[in-house]
């Protein structure tokens, strides 16, 4: 069987959410079947190390689609021509996008719907483009992966789309997240907070992802207890940075706040393992893997009530509403002032924890991708 796959997200040293879903995804799937061929699709010159075995054939065809207009010259005109070409039977497209001039069994990965929610938080043409395209996108799909049960729903109830044709595949946890010794702890304390303990934030600076109301909330806290512990936000400047940083700017402990940037691998991994909670507040998500993340290396975790993050996080986190700064502020003191909760999270999270491996996701992707063929696996 010939698979055609968009590989667009498989950028070397930017790999994030889409990105890292796809590469955990295929460099297990190509290997474990090496019966079949694959087309990666790339948009772009391409990193030899993702090309994970011999039945990959690599495919460049230009233009970089990061602009919806690109969007729209590489799925309606560059990726037919390839697949017109390649004639595979099946294509496998992880980024939320199709061809709508193909029609070729597919298998679509929608992350979620938060343009939809929250569209405010989405550049003009952007959002358009995402919300006129994707119910096009879920409709022409032979079938639908999702991260989560709650993404699933959300996809039935706002596009109409059969519940029988998504699939739930969640996201797994890369191996780089375990816990480390309290000796190793204080090393990454002593590089990033000056020996401090520190809550620790990973994602986008953006609206969505809260950061404005943690900020509040931390300076709460600090005003509170007086703690000496700081705050790491592990992460790029995203969409309306401005705002965030008014609130930043407008904080008393503003100073307590370290601003790490972009980190990749093992970086992340230390911070988040060393840190005395994970604080993912986001309002919309998806899934949300750091909460994961924080699981697998031994960190208590608060993240909020909304969306797909109790259905992730189970019983194995502190659940606040994100829009309340005052909840997130007595959470933040929760873990601080009690050590018996942060021991009881952690060891709730080794159970909560077994729901999740790049192995089920891949497994359960191949499945969907079969079905998406001629509905049988």
């Amino acid at each position: 069987m010939r698979i055609a796959v968009n590989t667009r997200f498989l950028l070397k040293g930017k790999l994030e959410g889409i990105g890292v879903f796809t590469h955990e995804s295929l460099q297990r799937i190509t290997r474990a079947h090496p019966e079949h061929e694959f087309i990666f699709i790339f948009d772009r010159p391409f990193d030899p190390s993702f090309i994970y075995s011999d039945n990959i054939t690599p495919v460049v065809i230009p233009p970089p689609a990061r602009h919806p207009v690109l969007w729209y010259i590489w799925f309606e005109w560059a990726l037919p021509m390839v697949l017109r070409k390649y004639k595979p039977d099946v294509l496998l497209s992880p980024d939320g996008f199709l061809p709508l001039s193909s029609s070729i069994p597919s298998l679509l990965v929608i992350h979620d719907l938060a343009f939809e929610h929250y569209s405010e938080h989405v550049s003009g043409l952007v959002g358009k483009f995402y919300r006129r395209y994707t119910p096009q996108y879920a409709r022409r799909a032979s079938r639908i992966a999702t991260v989560s049960t709650y993404s699933k729903m959300d996809i039935v109830q706002l596009y109409g789309i059969d519940a029988a044709k998504i699939d739930v595949v969640y996201n797994g946890i890369k191996d780089v997240y375990k816990p480390l010794p309290l000796t190793a702890q204080q090393v990454v304390r002593d590089q990033y907070t000056g020996g401090a303990e520190y809550f620790v934030y990973v994602g986008s600076i953006n609206p969505r992802k809260n950061t404005a109301r943690l900020f509040q909330a931390f300076d709460a806290f600090k005003k509170q207890t007086n703690s000496p512990d700081k705050l790491v936000i592990v992460g790029a400047k995203g969409w309306q940075y401005g705002e965030i940083m008014a609130a930043y700017n407008a904080m008393q402990y503003k100073n307590e706040v370290i601003f790490t940037g972009h980190l990749e691998g093992e970086q992340v991994a230390t911070l988040v393992a060393s840190a005395r909670a994970m604080v993912y507040v986001s309002l919309f998500e998806g899934f949300g893997i750091p909460i994961v993340e924080a699981f697998a290396s031994g960190t208590p975790v608060i993240t909020s009530n909304t969306s797909s993050m109790p259905e992730v996080a189970g019983d194995a986190a502190i659940l606040i509403d994100p829009t309340s700064v005052s909840q997130i502020t007595d959470a933040l003191c929760r873990i601080y002032q009690q050590p018996a909760t942060a021991e009881a999270l952690r060891e709730r999270a080794s159970i909560q924890l077994q729901n999740f491996s790049w192995d089920q996701t891949a497994q359960k992707l191949w499945e969907s991708l079969m079905l998406s063929i001629n509905g049988k696996i």
